[in-house]
């Protein structure tokens, strides 16, 4: 089982983690990082989220038979599925079909008031 790693960090933050894994010869999970916390919820909105989960383990679909299983309107499905194809969060086959290579999602998301 195949999980992609959302995370909320800075690219420096990324490039320190990603260093210290490799000098550690520590496996890292597929992941994917957004800048702050409102970019994550101002991409991952509930519809595409019920995106992300309809693919999960599904193999290619099209965009079609997606519409069905989220229960929404196949323009808005295909909408929201070009715009997380076109962050990387989701590919496209070359017959048009879209894919999400994960068996799940695992978001960290977090914050803390300042000192």
């Amino acid at each position: 089982m195949t999980t992609l790693m959302i995370r909320v960090e800075s690219e420096a933050d990324w490039s320190a983690r990603i260093v210290q894994a490799v000098e550690r010869d520590e496996p890292q999970p597929p992941g994917y990082s957004f800048q702050t916390e409102e970019e994550l919820l101002d991409t991952l909105t509930g519809n595409r989220f019920a995106i992300l989960k309809a693919l999960a383990g599904a193999g290619p679909i099209g965009v079609r038979e997606l519409a069905r299983r989220v229960g929404r309107d196949v323009r808005a499905v295909h909408a929201d599925t070009q715009q997380l194809a076109s962050i990387g969060l989701i590919d496209k086959t070359e017959d048009g079909k879209l894919h999400f290579p994960y068996d799940g999602v695992h978001i960290e998301l977090g914050w803390r008031a300042a000192a």
